[in-house]
Order: C-alpha cells, then structure tokens, then sequence
C-alpha cells in the first residue's frame, strides 16, 4: 500500500470512486484455476510456485517489477574508460532482484532437479505469475530452463554450464566459469539473411585448438549477459550447433561483440542484441550438420513459456479490469454489477481459463513425457497449438481490458501499457505464427502418433456439448482435405477443440459448455463481450 496517506479533501474537489491502489497482490491464493492445475504435483514441486508467488506479488516487487517494465532499457557498455572492450550490459538492481527470486525458487532448475511429479507443470506456474509482476525478467530463464536438456547431449563445457544452471542460485557477475556458483544460458540463432529459415545461416565454424572459432553475425541474441550461449554455424557437414561461453578456458574475454541493443516495443527490461562473433571460441554440441535437430529441444522447451506466458498476461489484465469495475461506480452502481460489464468480463474469463488450462494440460504432457511416449506425443503437437492460439487471444484481451478501464488504463501509472507492449510478443518468439501453422500440419503428416494422442483427448469429451461434437467431427472431415494454405484454420480449430475439450472435463464443466457453445457453436459476436443471452455471466465472473 502507499507509504504515505494521501489527501482526499482538496481546495476546488473532493477525490472519490477512485480504486486504493491494490497492494500485495495475491497472485497465488486469488487464483483457484491455477491451482487446480497444479493438483497431482508433489509437494516439493507443487510448493515452488506458491513461494514464489507469495514474495512477488508483494506491493514493493510489483511496483519494482512495473518500474523496470515501463523504464529505460539497460544499460549498454561496450568499452570501458580505456577503450578496451568489455560488452557488458548493467541492469537496475530490481532486475537482479527478480532473477535471484525465479532462479532460486527453481525456475529454470526444478524441473530436471527432481523425480516427483509436476516439475514443468510447476515451472510453467512460474513463469505465469512472473509475468503478471515483469516479462522482461523470464527471458533468460526461460532460456536457461530449455537448454538443459541440450546441454546434457554435451560434456566439457555442456557440463559444466549444465551443472552450474541446476544449481539454482543466481550470480551475475561476469567472471570465468571457474569462479561463479550460478549460470545462466541464452540462445543466438537469428540472422538478417534468414530469420525462421535458419539453414540460410552464414555464420561459419572453423576447428581450431581442440575446438571451434566462429564467425558471423547474429541479429537477435536472446539475454545477451548470459554466461554461455547455444548457437548455430556452418560446417562442411552442415548446420551445426555450438556452445559458446562468455569467456574463454584460459579466462580471457571471448570475442563475441554486441553491436547494439534491439529498440524493442516492449520487454524492455530484457537486452535483446545484434552480435558478432569475431573469431570466438566455441564447442561443439551434437553431431555436425545435425545442428537445428540438436537446438530444436531447446526450442521445445522454450514454446511451452511462450504458451503459458499470454495466460500470465491476460490474467493480470483481466484481475486489473476486475478490481477497477468492483471500486468503480457509474450511473449509479458498481460497475461490476452493470450487465454488460458482466458480460464482457464473463467472456473476458473465457479466453484466459481456455489459454491457461491448455497450456498447463501441455505442461504435465512435458512432465511425463519420459515414461510416456503417447504424453511425448502429445506435447509435441500441443505446445504449438498453445502457443499459436493463446498468443492470438491475448491483445484483444488486453485491449479490452484497457477499455474497462477507460482512460486510466491508457496512462503508464496502471500496469495496461506495458501489457499491451508485451501481448504480441510471445506470438512472434520462437517462431510466428505461420511458422507454428506450418509445423502443425507436418506434425500431423509426419507424427500420426501426435494426433492419435490428440485425438483421444479431445474425444474423452465427447457428449459433453452438442457444439463441441459437431465441431470435431467437421474438423476431422476438414483434416482429410487439409492443404498448406488452410493451415491456420486447422491450427485455430484444434487449438479450440483442445481448450474446450479440458474445459468441459473439469468437475464443474459450466465454462466448458458456454466456450464450446461460443467459440465452437458460433453462437457468438465478433467481439469480445457478445455471449448469448440468459449466459450467468455472474458465475463467470467469480471465477477471476
């Protein structure tokens, strides 16, 4: 709460229906659907996101955290005084703050650090109550969290950087390996010539002193402080993946330059950069010519965030919209009590249950993906079907929760702009939207294990909703017929089948039954806030 008691009797008004600023903010205990998402975890994974939850919600960290989303980007220095090149980039202290709270409570770490169950459903909770308080910070934990499973086809330094990342202790200092008790790992696979299409890459390695010297540049460098960084280059064999440090074995500076800092829309908080390696020292990590099948688990790994992300997203917009229109009165009464504003909230709800259980069902498919080669499956096609559609929902979600707002929501003292700045984001990292259409369709036609896993999902819920029946069995009939330029159509349409398909399971399956009744029956505007008459929108509404 404020630190200071505010006037409200001034000289020419009096300030009233004016929400109090919100305070703590109970991320965790305000969110029944989140935890019931995490039912079935162990306690010593399903504990972590509570934790977490509890110290970041707190009022200083939320202010801390919208500070660092609305303020100047960080500070890049590529030299020092002297001239000599240092390629550091200093952040504000509440960046470390909220590194050294995510990597402690093992975001990047927990799930391969334990054997019970829920470690990724665990994780991916984490990175959804991170981004209601500041995205900027997820980026190289995320990064970190997907690299582990690349690091452990490696030894050497794969080894080592994989042993320091599970150590779950933040330490941001820029020194050699030898002298840090924490590490964090970033990727660099982006270049001008070929943005998705990663084989056009020129970078070239060459083999020198038992390892490799790159050169090339890269034109998006995820988390460039990161200790070592999981990159592609070209060898005689083909594109090939490579581990390259910070810092050389014989503890000089690696000669990987950045040239400048991306002048993003919004992350802000993160120092996405242009790079280039100029001669600088690498291992190799996989075959040769075997280098986008060995960053592609990476890859994996890094859509599940960028499907539970725009949940985070919506859910803080949504709780926003939610507590102005319940401390806000007009023509009246509380706005909350306003029909239509019922309505739009109740459908506002919809979108963020149907974002947030689809991704949190594909998070437990990665959990159990090792003793599970149908659950593999499944999150093989699933992760993508999230990503695509959850990122597609979140702006206008956003957007329409600026609305509720009004005018206050445009003003960079709420935390609705920085949100809006961060809603497309997620949508375009780790590949866009075409490129997630794309591999659904030759995930389909390539993996029919995938969709056989899909499907019998999706028909588990069969019976539960005449919309939702009709629906699947048109979409099976559109999928014999399916070319490429239908490809979003099916993306969107399995995306949806799956979100209702978990909604109508849960034990109160209400919010099913309008979703499928909605996104799937076509009893439905083309706006958000259009849901038919006689909806309890009430009932909806309690949910947020």
């Amino acid at each position: 709460m404020c630190a200071f008691r505010p006037r409200t009797d001034l000289s020419t008004h009096t300030v009233e229906n004016q929400p109090a600023p919100r305070g703590d903010l109970p991320l965790w205990e305000a969110d029944a659907p989140l935890r019931a998402a995490l039912e079935g975890a162990a306690p010593e994974t399903g504990l972590a996101p509570e934790s977490l939850g509890g110290v970041i919600g707190m009022a200083d960290m939320v202010a801390a955290g919208h500070r660092l989303a609305i303020g100047p980007t960080p500070d890049f220095q590529p030299f020092d005084t002297a001239g000599r090149r240092i390629d550091t980039v200093l952040y504000p202290d509440a960046y470390h703050a909220l590194m050294r709270e995510g990597i402690g409570a093992g975001y990047a770490a927990l799930p391969w650090t334990t054997n019970a169950p829920g470690g990724h459903p665990a994780h991916a909770a984490m990175v959804y109550l991170m981004t209601q308080v500041e995205p900027g910070v997820c980026c190289p934990m995320t990064m970190t969290y997907a690299a582990i499973p690349a690091l452990s086809k490696g030894d050497g330094l794969a080894a080592s950087l994989r042993s320091l990342a599970l150590n779950r202790a933040y330490d941001p200092t820029d020194e050699p390996l030898e002298e840090k008790h924490g590490a964090t790992i970033g990727m660099a696979m982006t270049e001008k010539q070929g943005g998705s299409d990663v084989r056009a890459n020129t970078t070239r390695a060459e083999p020198a002193d038992g390892a490799y010297r790159l050169t090339g540049h890269k034109w998006f460098c995820s988390a460039p402080m990161s200790d070592a960084f999981l990159t592609l280059a070209q060898l005689p064999e083909g594109l090939t993946c490579f581990i390259a440090p910070r810092w050389r074995p014989d503890g000089t500076r690696n000669a990987i330059h950045l040239m400048r800092l991306k002048n993003k829309l919004g992350n802000r908080a993160n120092a996405s950069a242009e790079i280039e390696y100029a001669g600088a020292y690498a291992e190799i990590l996989g075959e040769p010519g075997d280098g986008v099948r060995t960053i592609l688990e990476m890859v994996h790994h890094t859509r599940l965030d960028t499907a539970i992300a725009p949940a985070g997203l919506m859910r803080r917009a949504l709780s926003e919209a939610k507590y102005w229109a319940e401390n806000r009165s007009a023509f009246g009464k509380p706005l909350i009590e306003q029909p239509l504003m019922q309505a739009l909230l109740a459908d506002l709800t919809l979108e963020w249950l149907g974002a947030l259980t689809a991704a949190m069902r594909t998070a437990w498919a990665f959990d159990r993906s090792d003793a599970d080669e149908s659950e593999r499956a499944f999150a093989r096609l699933t992760v993508a079907l999230a990503k695509y559609w959850n990122n597609k929902r979140c702006p206008p979600v956003v957007v329409e929760a600026m609305e509720i707002i009004g005018g206050m929501g445009f003003i960079e003292d709420t935390p609705l702009p920085f949100l809006y700045r961060e809603a497309p984001l997620n949508g375009i990292w780790e590949g866009s939207g075409n490129i997630i259409c794309l591999d659904v369709l030759r995930t389909l036609a390539k993996a029919p294990e995938s969709f056989e896993a899909l499907r019998t999902e999706l028909e588990a819920a069969r019976g539960a909703s005449p919309a939702y029946d009709a629906a699947l069995d048109g979409t099976y009939a559109e999928l014999k017929t399916a070319t490429e330029t239908a490809a979003r159509r099916i993306t969107e349409r399995l995306a949806l089948l799956l979100q209702a398909a978990i909604l109508l399971k849960q034990p109160d399956p209400f919010a099913g039954e309008i979703f499928a009744r909605t996104r799937l029956g076509n009893d439905w505007g083309h706006t958000l806030g259009t849901l038919p008459a006689g909806t309890d929108a009430a009932r909806l509404v309690a949910m947020i």
